[in-house]
C-alpha cells in the first residue's frame, strides 16, 4: 500500500467541503482533502494524524480569549515528536505557516494560524521524574507534572496559579507565579530543551549546547522553534502551607508590605489582589495573599506582627501543599457552571517598574469601573525582584523590583463591549511603555512590529538572527505578530 494513503486522516466524520479520496484499512478512517486546490498530494507518513474536520479546525481557531478567530487548514495530532519534525519540514517546503498549541489559554490568537497547520501538542504528554529534575513533553500540564513529582517528594519551583496550562505554552511565554519572588520564572528553571526548529530539525539545546537557540526559545513566543520537551529543575516538596489573606485600605499600603516581605523573603508565596468590597458600594479591598510552607507550628505573630494590614481583617488557614496550589480549581468549575469561563477575556498583563508602580496602579484602579473588568474579572499584582528573572527574552523593566500587573477582564453580561476592553488595553499599554514598563505577552494587546522591536530592546538583533537561522522561511507562530 502506498504510504501516502495516510495523508489527511480524519478522526471522525468528514468536514464540510472535504473530498473523500480513499479509505485507510490500517486505521479504519476515511481519507479526505479539504479541496482539490488547497491540499497538497504528497503528505508524509505519520504515526499520528492530520485532522480536517470542522470540529478540529473550529477548536483550533479559538482560544481562551474568544476574541480572535483564525481558521487553520488542518490540525496535526502528533503520534510522536518525529511527526512534528516531519510536518514542520513539509510545511517549510510548501511555505505553510505553523502554530503549536497547548491548552489554547492565551487570549489574543497567539497560537492560531489562518490557512496553515496547528500542531495540537496535547498528544505529547510524557513525564519522566528523576532525581532533582524531570523530563516533560510539551503537551503535559503543570498539574500533571505536580501529581507525578509529589509522590517522589519533589515539586517544580514555580507554578502558575492556574495549574491546567501546558509546559510548552508557559515556557514559550515565561511562566510566573507566587513563588517567582524566590525562584524566578518557570523559564529560569529549565535545564535543557528538545525542540523542532522551523526547518523541521529536532535539536537538543541548553546553556552549553546551541545556547543561542536555547535563549531564543525560552520566552521566545515560538518564533524559532516548537518546544517538544523540557528538562526542568525540581526541589524538595513541602507537605503543608499556611495561607494568609491580609486586607489593606489602599494600593500603596499593599505594595509597601509586598516590598518588605519580598525583600526579607518572609513568605514562600506572595501575591496581591484588588477586590470589590461587599455590598456594591464601589469601594475596593486590597489583598495580600501569602503562604508559609511547612511551618510547624506556624509563627503568625512573627510573620504578621509588624505588617500594616487592617487589624481584624486577617484570615489564615492550613492546607496541604497540593490543595494550596490547586485552590483555584473550585472557582474555575463555578465560573464554568455560570458561563463566565466561556465569555470573551480581553486580558492585559504588564510589568511595571517598582518606582512607578504605586502611582500607575492607583490611577488605573481609580479609573476602573465594574463594567471595565466584568463580573468575574480579577486584578492581580505580583512583586518580583529583577535579579530572579534571568531569561533574556522575558523582558522586564531594569529596576531592582518589578511588579506584574494583570487585569483579567471578562466580557460578562452588562460589561463593556470586548472591543472597548481591547482598546482600553492598548491605551494602558501605551502608558506602561511611557513609564518604562513592558508587556507579559499572553494577553490581548494590539501590538505592532515596532512595539515588538521596542519590547525586546537590545535583544531584538539576537532574536532576529535566531529567526533567520532557525526559521528561515518564517513559518512559525505567525499569531504573535512579532515578525
Amino acid at each position: 500500500m502506498d504510504d501516502r494513503l495516510t495523508r489527511w486522516t480524519v478522526v471522525a466524520g468528514i468536514g464540510a467541503g472535504a473530498l473523500v479520496t480513499g479509505f485507510d484499512p490500517m486505521t479504519g478512517n476515511w481519507l479526505t482533502e479539504a479541496s482539490a486546490s488547497e491540499v497538497p498530494h504528497d503528505l508524509p507518513w505519520l504515526e499520528g494524524r492530520v485532522r480536517l474536520d470542522d470540529a478540529a479546525r473550529a477548536a483550533a481557531a479559538d482560544d481562551f480569549g474568544h476574541l480572535v478567530r483564525h481558521r487553520p487548514l488542518a490540525v496535526l495530532e502528533p503520534g510522536s515528536v518525529n511527526d512534528v519534525a516531519v510536518m514542520v519540514g513539509y510545511c517549510r517546503e510548501h511555505r505553510v505557516p505553523v502554530a503549536a498549541r497547548g491548552q489554547g489559554h492565551a487570549t489574543g490568537g497567539q497560537a492560531q494560524v489562518a490557512g496553515g497547520l496547528v500542531v495540537d501538542m496535547g498528544t505529547l504528554h510524557g513525564i519522566d521524574v528523576r532525581d532533582g529534575y524531570a523530563v516533560v513533553q510539551a503537551g503535559a500540564l503543570w498539574s500533571d507534572l505536580l501529581r507525578a513529582t509529589l509522590p517522589a517528594g519533589l515539586t517544580p519551583p514555580v507554578l502558575t496559579d492556574y495549574l491546567e496550562l501546558s509546559i510548552g505554552g508557559t515556557l514559550s511565554a515565561g511562566g510566573l507565579g507566587g513563588t517567582s519572588h524566590r525562584h524566578g520564572a518557570q523559564v529560569d528553571n529549565v535545564i535543557e530543551l528538545e525542540v523542532v526548529t522551523g526547518t523541521g530539525e529536532r535539536t537538543v539545546c541548553s546553556p552549553a549546547r546551541h545556547a543561542d537557540l536555547f535563549h531564543a526559545v525560552l520566552a521566545g513566543l515560538g518564533q524559532c522553534a516548537i518546544i517538544t520537551s523540557a528538562t526542568v529543575r525540581l526541589l524538595p516538596a513541602p507537605t503543608s502551607a499556611r495561607r494568609y489573606q491580609l486586607f489593606y485600605p489602599s494600593p500603596t499600603a499593599l505594595t509597601a508590605d509586598q516590598r518588605r516581605v519580598v525583600r526579607e523573603e518572609r513568605f514562600d508565596y506572595v501575591e496581591g489582589q484588588v477586590q470589590a468590597a461587599p455590598g456594591g458600594s464601589g469601594h475596593r479591598l486590597y489583598l495580600l495573599e501569602a503562604a508559609a510552607f511547612d511551618g510547624t507550628p506556624a509563627d503568625d505573630a512573627g510573620l504578621l506582627g509588624d505588617l500594616s494590614y487592617t487589624r481584624g481583617s486577617e484570615q489564615a488557614e492550613d492546607l496541604t501543599y497540593f490543595d494550596f496550589l490547586n485552590r483555584l480549581a473550585a472557582s474555575v468549575e463555578f465560573l464554568k457552571s455560570i458561563g463566565e469561563w466561556a465569555r470573551p477575556h480581553p486580558w492585559l498583563n504588564v510589568f511595571l517598574p517598582g518606582t512607578g508602580t504605586d502611582s500607575l496602579v492607583a490611577s488605573v484602579i481609580e479609573e476602573l469601573r465594574p463594567a471595565d473588568i466584568g463580573l468575574s474579572g480579577v486584578v492581580l499584582l505580583y512583586p518580583i525582584p529583577r535579579r530572579r528573572l534571568r531569561a533574556p527574552l522575558l523582558r522586564v523593566p531594569g529596576e531592582e523590583l518589578v511588579f506584574l500587573l494583570t487585569l483579567l477582564r471578562t466580557a460578562s453580561p452588562g460589561a463593556a463591549d470586548p472591543a472597548v476592553m481591547v482598546e482600553a488595553n492598548r491605551a494602558l499599554y501605551r502608558r506602561v511603555q511611557a513609564a518604562g514598563g513592558t508587556q507579559y505577552p499572553v494577553g490581548t494587546i494590539p501590538t505592532t512590529h515596532a512595539d515588538w522591536r521596542r519590547h525586546f530592546g537590545p535583544w531584538w538583533p539576537r532574536l532576529a538572527a535566531a529567526k533567520r537561522a532557525y526559521d528561515p522561511a518564517g513559518i512559525l507562530a505567525p499569531g504573535q505578530g512579532v515578525f
